[in-house]
């Protein structure tokens, strides 16, 4: 097959295209975009803080600048997960228990996405230091933009329900046992976790065990390329290109056997297998060697916001639910049952399998999102059970480091929620992982 080259023609990048042909300024498209926020958000609650007038004025900035011509996300407008740094606004983690100081700078990956030319509208809702697969805070619930009665899912469940209302084309978000891929499959959008290393960490050097990775939700393959490129500082990213024939692994058994499958999230799976195989990949089912990856996952759940935890300034404020999963993790830590040789056993089974495919598919949820309510007041086994039943796939590839995608297969026929499968490759395949993707989205 050969090595086909697709336009970059997203929301984003055609917006950024014309900014620098100057058929439309900066300000705008900021201007557009903070009047959708402000008559959508109070449906959905994407955002927790909208940079209203910052916006406006660094679009005028931005405007005035004599390299717009250069810029590969000139004016787009982009939303901030709001657990890392904006200038000027605090960084929370979805809890009252954090700080209200504004940050006094941004963090790389901001820093980034200015100097491609991107304006931050707003930072997007989360549930509390990113521990929930749904999102709510101070009594606010995030809903899901393709069904407002389901949750949009966790833990960038803000940046997905933004990007899924059309509030804005981009949304940066970040991944430690699923947090983008899980909103973006339960709101029908296209998200990408890049391997360790790819993207500068997000959120604390310590946290989340070194298994969590920032990247982006978007809707359109394309439009995450561009912006994963910014990211990442490798223009190589952005320029599509169909991969040479693959050999693809369908996955669709769950991790564990105590999980119980949607019909439909196989059939999601099965789906992109079957335009894979038209895309000229050669497609075959197998069984994923997952090991022991469902128990080290659950091990590390309760532990990994521990180092977040012990830095809050006010950790008596910290929500019920998430004081009795530190218990555990506590009791984890001081019972060791977190081991490194647990994920060198998986990591040695998928390496042995990566010598005979290039690519894995699988679902990416189990069952549509669950109902949007305030999880956060309900007790911890409820919100533990919530989240492990409906987005079991997604967490292996952290344990891994290992870049990892969710591309939108339709609608769900009884739920009519979106469903989505899911990509995954070896250290390295984000480039082939974004080719792929964006040849089942031609045949979406």
């Amino acid at each position: 097959m050969g090595a086909q080259a697709y336009p970059i023609g997203g929301p984003a990048a055609a917006l950024a295209a014309r900014v620098r042909a100057g058929t439309i300024t900066p300000v705008d498209v900021v201007a557009e975009a903070l009047t959708r926020i402000a008559s959508e958000n109070r449906k959905i609650n994407a955002f927790t803080v909208v940079r209203a007038e910052q916006a406006r004025a660094e679009a005028l900035e931005l405007a005035a600048r004599d390299d717009l011509d250069e810029l590969p996300l000139a004016g787009v407008p982009i939303a901030v997960k709001q657990n890392i740094g904006v200038a000027g606004v605090p960084t929370r983690t979805g809890s009252a228990a954090t700080s209200t100081e504004p940050a006094p700078a941004d963090h790389p990956v901001v820093a980034r996405l200015r100097a491609a030319g991107a304006i931050v509208v707003g930072v997007t809702a989360m549930p509390e230091l990113g521990l929930w697969a749904t999102t709510d805070e101070d009594g606010t619930v995030t809903r899901n933009p393709r069904d407002v009665g389901r949750s949009a899912g966790g833990s960038s469940g803000g940046a997905a329900a933004a990007v899924a209302a059309g509030l804005v084309p981009i949304a940066h978000g970040n991944d430690g046992l699923g947090s983008i891929r899980v909103p973006a499959a339960a709101c029908g959008v296209f998200g990408i976790k890049p391997g360790r290393q790819v993207v500068p960490a997000g959120i604390g050097a310590d946290s989340w065990a070194g298994m969590a990775e920032n990247g982006v939700l978007a809707t359109t393959v394309s439009d995450a390329a561009l912006a994963l490129s910014v990211l990442a500082e490798r223009s190589d990213l952005a320029e599509l290109r169909a991969p040479h024939r693959l050999r693809v692994g369908l996955a669709v058994a769950p991790p564990s056997r105590l999980v119980r499958m949607d019909r439909h999230w196989t059939a999601a799976a099965r789906t992109a297998g079957a335009r894979a195989a038209a895309a000229g990949h050669l497609v075959e089912p197998i069984d994923l060697p997952y090991g022991d990856s469902a128990l080290a996952m659950l091990l590390r759940w309760p532990s990994v916001g521990l180092a977040d935890a012990e830095r809050l300034p006010n950790p008596e404020l910290l929500q019920r639910r998430t004081r009795r999963h530190l218990a555990v993790g506590r009791m984890i830590r001081r019972l060791r049952l977190v081991r490194a040789s647990q994920v060198d056993r998986i990591e040695a089974g998928m390496v042995d399998f990566f010598e005979n495919f290039d690519v894995v598919i699988t679902p990416t949820l189990a069952a549509p999102p669950p109902k949007a309510k305030r999880w956060s007041s309900r007790g911890w086994a409820a919100n533990v059970l919530a989240s492990a039943r409906y987005a079991p796939f997604t967490g292996v590839w952290n344990l891994l480091g290992w870049p990892a995608a969710s591309v939108p297969m339709g609608t769900h026929p009884e739920a009519h929620t979106p469903l989505a499968a899911q990509l995954a490759g070896p250290p390295g395949s984000e480039a082939t992982l974004l080719g792929l993707a964006a040849q089942l989205e031609l045949t979406n």
